[in-house]
Parts: C-alpha cells; structure tokens; sequence
C-alpha cells in the first residue's frame, strides 16, 4: 500500500510539522515550495519579491477520523504592477480560514442537513455554516429572473409573532419562487413590479386571497391581467366567519343541555376537515351531529357549494352555481351567513375567474407548509434575507 501524499492536498504546498493535539485533532504545518513563485492576489502574475509573511490557522476538511488545522505562511508579496498584495492560494480564498474542500463539503451538507446537526458533524459554529449557505444560496437563487412568466401567486406569511407579515409571488406554471419581501401592503409588494418592469404587460392572471392592497397593486402595475380569489383562504374565512360563529351560537341555545351543548362546542374540527378526509368513525360523527343540528347541517353543506364554484368547468356554470348558492345563503335565515355572503358580493368577479384559470389552490398550502418546515428547522430565519433566500431555493421551479 502507498503512503498518501499529503502535499496533493495543498498544491504548491508542503507538509513540514504534523502535532496531534487530542484524540481526534490534527495540526500540519504548511511551507510552500522553493520551486514555485507565489503570485499576485490581483492581477494573478507571478511575482518574485516577496514583502512579508504572517502565519494563518486555517480549518480544512477532516482527514479520516481526524479534524485538521492548517498553519499556512501567507505572503505579501510586492507586485510591480499592483503593489503590495497577498499572494494567491487556489485552494484558499483571500482572508479566509476555512479550505475551499471545506467549505465545498459544507455547501453538500447543506442540502440534507439542518445547520445545528452539521455544526455537531464538522465542530464548526453555526455563524460559519450559515455564512457558507447564505452565500451560496445568494450565489444560485440571489438573483431576479422571473423568464416568460405568464401566471402569478402571490399570499403572505407570517415572519415573526406579533402580526408580522412577508408576501411571497410566484410563478404559478412553474411553482418557483419569484421573489420574497417583508410586509404585506401595497408598497410592500411594489418592488416587484418595478423589478418585472416590462414584463408586467405579459401577466395574464394573479392568484390571491382577498387582499384589497395585493389586488389594487396588481391592477394598476397589469390592468390586463385578471385577479383569481384563491378557494383555500376564501374556505378558510368563511370557517372563521360563518361555521365558527353559527357553532358559538348554537351551542349557546343548548346552554340547558348540557352533553348536547359539549358535542356542538367541540365539533369545529369535523366541521372544518374536508369529508373524504375524514375517517369512518368521524364521519359517522358528523353525520349524527348535522342529523341533530339543521343551522350546523345548512352551513356545512353550503361550505362544500361554495367550493363547487372554483371547480365549475366554465364561466357560465359558475355563474349559475354562484347564483344559487348566494340565493341559498340569503333564505338561510342564518345572520353571520347572510354577512359573509353579502361581503362576498364583491369579490364575484374573481371568484368566477377561476373557470377560466385554473390555478390551484395546493399550491399556496404548499408554500405555506414548506415555509413552516423552514421556520422550525433553521436559527437562520431571524435573519429575513437568509430566510427569503432558503424560501427561493425550497422552489426553485419546473420546466414548462
């Protein structure tokens, strides 16, 4: 068997010193070869005349079982085009201590691991390992290039506890994340159009939950584009606005019954899971709970209308449904019904876009699902820009 040549490792280098220190670290002690010249840092020529030199300590991926530290002499050299510059290492970027070997490793990680488990694997602190992945993600995803988008989304997200929101837009044909900013107003948003510029006469749909500052933003930048309300954050209010509220009521007139009034309180959950989601000893449930309860059983069946509406396979037969199902909510006789439905009114327009583009709703609970993973498994997200930049990269788009 051969012995490893070591100085492969460090081109132009040589191992003079080798120290154990402990039980699993390595220093090598580095001197570069008389044979070669060291060369500029600036203008790459070699440069003979050499000013000074100072000792770095450098981490370099482990060897075997071993964590290694470098000590490379790093010269100065005096170039007679560029003055006084350090000389350039391939394998070492300038004022660096970490190996570009290491630093490659680190960025492979990155792609499996959570920051604080390769902190445990490499000895590294999570300051560094973030650093490495911040610049590498800035260096593949940091740029704006949206391409021939045609179909956007846009929903926010909470940042921070405290009402604190981010608006991320993406490409809905291509499910990439487009761009990612702080806030959820219309000069929140702006900086996106102003980035799309030219493009914004080729968006011909925006999908949006009924933000009136997304949707005013939207028709000023692309007043040819026509806004679809999303399904997932209209199904999602009508729970908190109607079933929630009819719910609190009706367990409210069952105050003398008391099993009764506990089986209504504790029901939202089967009130708001989809049906075929539920399983048969809850769907049994259900059904004796919308049996017992007409307001409850009216309410539920009306949620599942409404969404028909986003499923209609054209522009008129939403329009029919929609009719219908604003009939069946004013003769329900059910207050916060009848409200939401006249609050809805407004919003016709986007609700039977949908019929024409069909942009699904999977999409936005997508996003939001990942950027909850990303929240829980990074420190990283205090910082907003490393966060955006983990968000881009979590979607970085199909071909069309």
């Amino acid at each position: 068997m051969h012995p490893i040549d070591l100085a492969a490792f460090w081109p132009g280098y040589a191992v003079v010193a080798s120290r154990q220190h402990a039980e699993n670290s390595l220093t090598l002690t580095l001197e570069p070869l008389a044979s070669g010249l060291p060369r500029c840092g600036r203008c790459l020529e070699p440069s003979p005349l050499i000013h000074d030199r100072r000792i770095r300590h450098v981490r370099d991926r482990d060897l075997f079982d071993q964590r290694v530290q470098l000590q490379v002499p790093v010269r100065r050299v005096d170039c007679l085009s560029c003055g006084r510059v350090p000389e350039r290492i391939d394998w070492l970027e300038p004022a660096s201590r970490l190996t570009q070997r290491l630093r490659a490793w680190v960025e492979m990680l990155l792609q499996m691991l959570p920051i604080s488990h390769i902190s445990r694997l490499t000895g590294l602190h999570w300051h560094t390992i973030k650093a490495i992945d911040k610049r590498r993600l800035q260096a593949s995803v940091g740029d704006f290039d949206p391409g021939n988008v045609r179909r956007l989304v846009m929903d926010e997200f909470a940042l921070h506890k405290g009402h604190r929101y981010a608006t991320v837009i993406m490409d809905a044909e291509r499910t990439r994340v487009l761009w990612v900013g702080k806030g959820n107003s219309r000069e929140a948003i702006r900086p996106f159009f102003e980035l799309l510029g030219e493009r914004c006469r080729q968006i011909e749909a925006v999908a949006m939950d009924m933000n009136t500052a997304f949707d005013l933003e939207v028709k000023q930048h692309c007043p040819q584009a026509e806004v679809v309300y999303d399904l997932f954050h209209v199904v999602a209010r009508y729970g908190r606005d109607v079933i929630d509220r009819i719910r609190v009521d009706q367990a409210n007139v069952l105050s003398h019954d008391k099993p009764a009034r506990k089986v209504v309180k504790q029901s939202r959950w089967l009130l708001l899971r989809n049906r075929d989601n539920l399983k048969d000893e809850h769907a049994v449930q259900l059904q004796e709970l919308l049996a017992a309860n007409q307001p409850l059983a009216t309410v539920y069946v009306l949620k599942d209308a409404l969404k028909e509406i986003w499923y209609a396979p054209s522009v008129r037969e939403g329009w029919q449904r929609w009719r219908a199902w604003l009939r069946h909510a004013r003769d329900s006789d059910l207050a916060p019904l009848q409200r939401f439905a006249r609050n809805l009114r407004r919003y016709a327009r986007g609700i039977l876009a949908s019929a024409r583009f069909h942009m699904h709703t999977s999409l936005l609970e997508g996003v939001n699902n990942r950027i909850k993973v990303i929240k829980r498994m990074a420190y990283g997200f205090r910082d907003s820009d490393y966060f955006f930049l983990k968000i881009k990269a979590a979607f970085p788009g199909k071909a069309r």
